[in-house]
């Protein structure tokens, strides 16, 4: 083998390793490029987890609060909004029930779990609590309408008790036997008795949910 031979042969691992070395710079800008957008999409919160947030009106009403605000507030002052919006009065008309009942919630459940999601920042030392980047993935569906509004139970109990007076004057006037009368008011007050069952569940469900 000549000189030219032997020099050939040792220059052409150097060429290999050459073009190794230029396509290494694109590898990594493609697997950084990746990393990164795989980090987002794992950081971002999914539907499940946006309307598992959003079903309770108590963690709606601190992400509207936190939005209008765009500052960091008080868990005092949350929990007397809440509460205000919860009992429709004004914040200086609450009682100190009233106020302590929306703080534990909001101490003991909802933060907490809104501080996991990452969709708030509670620092439950301090008692504050800033909104983060990543509520601007609630935005859309936080602004929709509620599909079923709040019940206005006295509608209910005044449609009851004018269905008892109509069914007395009916009696009256139509001199009804009284065992007709006994049978329309035992309707009346099973409609009654269905309704206070009915609105004392869903109490209990609004309560077990806050």
């Amino acid at each position: 083998m000549g000189v030219k031979d032997t020099a050939r042969t040792q220059a052409e691992p150097h060429e290999d390793m050459s073009e190794q070395s230029a396509a290494t710079p694109d590898s990594q800008n493609d697997s950084t490029s990746d990393d990164a957008t795989q980090q987002q999409t794992e950081t971002e919160p999914s539907l499940d987890v946006i309307f598992e947030t959003l079903k309770n009106s108590r963690r709606r009403e601190v992400l509207h609060f936190l939005r209008e605000r765009d500052e960091r507030v008080s868990l005092g002052e949350l929990a007397e909004h809440v509460a205000a919006i919860e009992n429709d009065t004004t914040t200086d008309a609450l009682t100190s029930s009233q106020r302590k009942r929306v703080y534990v919630g909001l101490y003991q459940c909802h933060l907490p779990k809104m501080d996991d999601i990452g969709v708030v920042e509670f620092n439950q030392d301090r008692g504050h609590i800033t909104l983060t980047d990543k509520a601007d993935a609630f935005e859309e569906y936080l602004d929709r309408p509620e599909a079923e509004p709040d019940r206005q139970w006295y509608r209910y109990y005044a449609g009851v008790s004018l269905l008892g007076v109509a069914v007395l004057a009916a009696a009256v006037a139509l001199s009804l036997p009284g065992s007709i009368v006994l049978g329309l008011f035992a309707g009346v007050i099973g409609v009654g008795g269905a309704c206070s069952v009915y609105h004392w569940s869903t109490e209990r469900e609004q309560e077990a949910d806050d």
